[in-house]
């Protein structure tokens, strides 16, 4: 399968450049990338803000130009168009491209789990997907990858989509704003606004997609989730850049594995960490709770492409075949593990 994912990705000429030395790509002038993310003050998206502020972007050989999804634009979508070479977004995404017949490659992989919690409003005594039925549940925007898992909940719990509704609500703010007013019992979101929601009382955390633990629990394995995800006729074009960008990400990721969540927040930007939502404490909090969402190496889990499958299947977001070997690669991942001196 490794074989035909690489024929299938490169040519001859790209095969050979990915095998330049690291070393010698860090030491060459500094290489242009854009790449959009998908909420970058979230915690779930933490790694590419982290790894700009760290230098690893311009250590080896980046000269990194991020920038954040907004409500005109998704960050996949960008990229897809080519505003932006990469994005910073969910793995399910390189699934939707594929059954739309276009080529997206995710290069590597960050999380293992969503990093998200349903939230239910305080007394709506919601406990199990099979209490919204009759009611309204709050996702990000239709359609996004907090929408599939919600439907995939309720699948798992026999409430079909015609039972109860669902409703963009967005992040932060707003879904706290919904759950407030009444107009979502609950609603799938992420941590800081996690963290925001159970300080002002407003609601409780009825099922955990944020840890491993958890993401086995509701949905039946690991979960990729936060990666970076490129149009594989880019990665065919620019495979020093791809290579470049993995390598600053998984050093990131193994800096990530071996320093605190204070670390970690000092190392934000400070909006991120303190802002009208929560103090930097609630956000060392939270990130303590949750740290191991996020995996040290940017290694695909084994059983992760067929969970997304598996959900995406059962949330009846899949129409047509799908060639999990095309949707992803750990060959950039690999390299960078053994430059860095991770693996031998």
């Amino acid at each position: 399968m490794k074989q035909d994912f690489r024929n299938w990705l490169f040519g001859a000429a790209a095969v050979a450049a990915l095998g330049t030395g690291l070393m010698g790509a860090a030491q060459a002038a500094d290489l242009k990338v854009s790449m959009m993310v998908g909420g970058i003050d979230k915690q779930i998206y933490l790694p590419y803000q982290l790894a700009q502020n760290l230098g690893f972007f311009k250590k080896h050989g980046i000269e990194m130009e991020l920038s954040t999804e907004n409500d005109a634009v998704g960050a996949e979508d960008a990229m897809i168009s080519g505003q932006v070479d990469m994005a910073g977004a969910w793995y399910n995404h390189t699934i939707d491209f594929q059954l739309k017949g276009k080529k997206v490659v995710d290069i590597i992989q960050l999380s293992g789990a969503p990093g998200e919690r349903e939230m239910c409003a305080k007394d709506s005594n919601v406990k199990t997907p099979a209490d919204w039925k009759g009611k309204t549940v709050g996702v990000t925007d239709i359609g996004s990858g907090t929408d599939a898992l919600t439907l995939y909940l309720a699948a798992r719990s026999d409430v079909t989509s015609d039972q109860f509704s669902r409703l963009g609500v967005g992040a932060g703010a707003t879904l706290i704003a919904g759950l407030q007013h009444g107009q979502i019992v609950c609603g799938m979101t992420t941590q800081p606004t996690v963290t925001a929601i159970e300080k002002k009382g407003i609601g409780y955390s009825a099922f955990d997609l944020a840890t491993t633990e958890g993401t086995k629990k509701w949905l039946g394995g690991t979960w990729p989730t936060a990666s970076i995800i490129v149009r594989a006729d880019w990665v065919e074009k620019h495979p020093e850049e791809t290579q470049r960008v993995v390598t600053a990400m998984v050093e990131t990721m193994h800096w990530i594995a071996t320093h605190s969540a204070a670390d970690i927040a000092d190392n934000m930007p400070k909006d991120f960490v303190s802002n009208q939502l929560i103090t930097k404490q609630d956000y060392i909090d939270a990130l303590t709770k949750d740290k191991d969402q996020f995996l040290p190496d940017g290694m695909m889990p084994e059983d992760g492409p067929k969970t997304v499958l598996d959900v995406l299947t059962k949330a009846g977001k899949i129409k047509g075949e799908v060639d999990l070997s095309k949707t992803y690669t750990n060959d950039y991942v690999i390299k960078a593990n053994k430059e860095l001196g991770f693996t031998k």
